[in-house]
C-alpha cells in the first residue's frame, strides 16, 4: 500500500493552542490508496491540494483545527474528533467525507470560510451529533444534501440537479430570526407581504448563490410546523428580501411527510436576493374548496381559477399581486378567470399576469362572509 508522499517539503511539529501542530510549508501529496491520520492540528502554508487516498482527523481528548494561508484539498476525508474539528480556513473535498465522531465547525460570523464539496463529492454518516456546524458549500451539477446543523440538530438543505456548475453555500441556525446572533440586522417576522400569515420563529437557513434554483427544506417536531399551519397546502418557503426588507413568499412546489416531519420544495429563486430563508404560511380561507394553482395556457386542463360552489352565491372577487395592488375585480364570479388583468394600474387591461403568487378577497354579502386566500398562476 502506498502512503503519504512528501515532494520537496518543509514540515515542522510546533506548539499551537497548547497542542502540537503539523505545519506544512512545502509540497505534500497523498497518492492513490495512500492514507494519513492527523492526531494534531494542521497548519497548511504550502501546497497540499493534489491529494488522492484518505486523510483522517482523530482525537478523543481535544478539539483539532485546520488553519494556514493555503486551502487544503482532500479526496477522501473522515472526522472522528470528540471535541470537534474547527476550520479556520476553507477545506475542500473532491470525493467523500465521512462524519464518524463530532462536528466540523466553521465560524458563523465569516461566511467566506466553509467546508467545500467539489464536483461529484458527497458526504455520509451525518446525524444530529455529526454534521457541519456552520457553513458548507457545493460546486457541481448533482443533487446535493448539505450536511448542516446547529445545537446538535441536523437540518439538511437540499439543492436539485443543475444544468451548469453553480456554487451554493448554506448554514442552519437554530435561532429566532427576530434575534439572530451573527447578522447585522434582525428579520422581524411581523414584516411581510400581505399573503403571508406567519413566519417561523424557531429556525432559519442562510443560503447563498447567484444562480436560480429551487431549494428543499426539512423539518421535524422541534420545528413546530403545527404552529404555522393545519394543512401542508398552506406551508411555504419564505425569504427575507434584500430589496424589500420584508418576508416574501418563495413558494410550495411540493411537500412530503406530515406536520411532524417532512420536506418542502420552493419555486425557483436566486438565493443572493434573500438574506435568510425559513418556513411560513399563507392566509387561508376556511370553509371554501379553492383550487389554488392553475395554468392558463389554453390546453383545456386547469385553465382557470376555480372556487368550488362560488357561482351559487352573489359574490365579489378581487385579486391582488404580492405588493397589494389590485389586478383583477369582478362581480358574481363564474370560475372563468384565466389570469388576465382587467384593471389598468399594473398592466394594460387585457394582458396576462406573470407567473407568481397572488392573493384574493372573496365577498359573499348575502352570507355575510368574507374570505381571503392565495392562488398561484403558472404557465
Amino acid at each position: 500500500m502506498k502512503y503519504l508522499s512528501l515532494i520537496f517539503f518543509i514540515v515542522f511539529i510546533i506548539k499551537a493552542n497548547a497542542q502540537q501542530a503539523f505545519h506544512n510549508m512545502g509540497n505534500i501529496k497523498i497518492h492513490e490508496n495512500g492514507q494519513i491520520g492527523f492526531h494534531t492540528n494542521l497548519i497548511n502554508d504550502g501546497i497540499f491540494n493534489q491529494n488522492l487516498g484518505l486523510a483522517g482527523f482523530y482525537n478523543q481528548n481535544n478539539s483539532l483545527s485546520i488553519s494556514g494561508t493555503s486551502i487544503t484539498r482532500f479526496f477522501n476525508f473522515e472526522v472522528a474528533v470528540d471535541d470537534n474539528l474547527f476550520l479556520d480556513i476553507n477545506t475542500e473535498i473532491t470525493n467523500n467525507l465521512n462524519f464518524i465522531i463530532g462536528h466540523v465547525v466553521t465560524p458563523r460570523d465569516n461566511t467566506n470560510i466553509s467546508l467545500d464539496f467539489l464536483n461529484d463529492a458527497f458526504n455520509a454518516l451525518e446525524s444530529n451529533n455529526r454534521n457541519t456546524d456552520g457553513y458548507s458549500s457545493y460546486t457541481g451539477n448533482d443533487l446535493f444534501k448539505f450536511p448542516i446543523g446547529d445545537d446538535d440538530k441536523l437540518r439538511p438543505l437540499i439543492t436539485p440537479a443543475q444544468t451548469t456548475n453553480p456554487k451554493f453555500s448554506a448554514a442552519y441556525f437554530n435561532e429566532d430570526p427576530n434575534f439572530p446572533s451573527t447578522f447585522n440586522n434582525n428579520f422581524s417576522t411581523d414584516i411581510s407581504e400581505e399573503i403571508i400569515k406567519k413566519v417561523s420563529i424557531n429556525e432559519f437557513w442562510d443560503f447563498n448563490g447567484d444562480a436560480q434554483t429551487q431549494v428543499t427544506l426539512t423539518w421535524n417536531q422541534e420545528s413546530a410546523i403545527s404552529d404555522l399551519i393545519e394543512s401542508l397546502d398552506n406551508l411555504r418557503v419564505v425569504g427575507w428580501s434584500l430589496d424589500e426588507n420584508r418576508w416574501v413568499d418563495l413558494g410550495n412546489f411540493e411537500t412530503t411527510g406530515n406536520i411532524n416531519t417532512g420536506t418542502i420544495t420552493s419555486f425557483p429563486f436566486i438565493p443572493n436576493n434573500f438574506e435568510i430563508i425559513t418556513f411560513g404560511s399563507l392566509i387561508g380561507s376556511d370553509g371554501l374548496t379553492v383550487y389554488n394553482l392553475f395554468s392558463p395556457n389554453d390546453d383545456n386542463n386547469n385553465d382557470s381559477f376555480v372556487i368550488e360552489g362560488v357561482d351559487l352565491f352573489e359574490n365579489t372577487l378581487k385579486v391582488y399581486n404580492r405588493w397589494g395592488n389590485l389586478v383583477y375585480e369582478t362581480f358574481n364570479y363564474k370560475n372563468d378567470w384565466k389570469g388576465i388583468a382587467n384593471v389598468k394600474n399594473i398592466l394594460k387591461k387585457g394582458e396576462k399576469l406573470p407567473a407568481a403568487t397572488y392573493f384574493y378577497v372573496l365577498e359573499l354579502p348575502t352570507e355575510n362572509k368574507n374570505y381571503t386566500g392565495w392562488l398561484y398562476i403558472n404557465y
